[in-house]
């Protein structure tokens, strides 16, 4: 494996892409780096589907990092995950390792593997005050008219995409000096997964975690002081069993606009990948219903061909 820095495992919602980087991590003996936008929060577990049995292997724990880093309610960014990304990474390639990033968030795995350069963006209570009153579906298309990179994927709160405004003004009004981050010399490897079959997938995970306490981890966290519109800001999962817990949609309700948002977010996670296609990323892609051995001797002969 002399000449890749990174493998990148990326892929949709429900494709199978934590076991299948636990499997290569173990077969590689080496370590994983996640590229989830929501795991890292503590306490967040059922929610963000994160399910660290995954990184048991063979009786053996996979090394991960970057998953439960920060305080739920916390804003974490895309400029703190390159920073934590490249302490993880160069910790692993001390130890003489090959990483592993692994995840769906298509803004970390962008933003690590072309190295953009990225700073803090500071609050901007004028725009903010500005923008306030405006829906989600406006304050989408307004995100839409901006060329630089944004994940839109993870917008589906008004918080979330007055954040993501916010970060654009100030990237296009602010000038950027030249930020060091290391080339990366990837092979990425996504998980294709039939249409179908992820939509079957996401609606029995979905009622396998509402089964396991998944609106007692949302009482939970609003008991140990968690704002309810922090938990709303997250999205998804958090967003919609927050307003039930708060009472403001009914468990029926709760459910199929759920349902409906995580479908909506894996089609916008494939969308996010095609686009990265467009923009010079090479991605091989390899059948999620192969067996797991199949799909390590897929990569393994990737790494043989660099």
């Amino acid at each position: 494996m002399p000449d890749y820095d990174l493998i990148a495992i990326l892929g949709p919602t429900a494709s199978g892409k934590t076991p299948f980087a636990a499997a290569l991590a173990d077969a590689l003996d080496t370590e994983i780096i996640s590229a989830d936008s929501r795991q890292i929060y503590r306490g967040m577990d059922l929610g963000t589907g994160k399910d660290l049995i995954d990184y048991t292997v063979n009786d053996r724990q996979i090394p991960y990092h970057l998953i439960d880093i920060a305080d739920p309610g916390y804003k974490y960014n895309v400029f703190e995950y390159q920073r934590d990304f490249l302490t993880a990474y160069e910790t692993i390639k001390q130890k003489g390792k090959l990483p592993v990033l692994c995840g769906g968030t298509g803004m970390y795995l962008e933003a690590v593997l072309k190295g953009y350069r990225l700073l803090p963006v500071p609050e901007n209570a004028e725009l903010r005050t500005r923008l306030a009153d405006k829906s989600l579906e406006e304050l989408t298309e307004m995100l839409k008219q901006y060329k630089s990179l944004h994940n839109t994927t993870d917008v589906d709160t008004a918080k979330r995409a007055i954040r993501a405004i916010e970060i654009e003004e100030y990237y296009a009004h602010t000038p950027v000096d030249e930020r060091a981050f290391p080339k990366l010399n990837s092979l990425i490897i996504g998980v294709d997964i039939d249409r179908e079959l992820r939509r079957e997938k996401i609606s029995r995970r979905l009622r396998q975690r509402l089964d396991e306490g998944m609106v007692d981890e949302v009482r939970r966290l609003i008991e140990q002081g968690i704002q309810p519109d922090d938990l709303i800001y997250y999205g998804l999962e958090y967003k919609y069993l927050t307003l039930y817990v708060i009472g403001k949609l009914t468990y029926e309700e709760m459910y199929k606009e759920l349902e409906i948002a995580i479908h909506q977010f894996a089609k916008r996670q494939m969308t996010w990948f095609r686009g990265m296609e467009r923009r010079g990323f090479t991605i091989h892609w390899m059948d999620a219903g192969l067996p797991m051995e199949e799909k390590i001797a897929f990569v393994q002969a990737k790494l043989k061909e660099n």
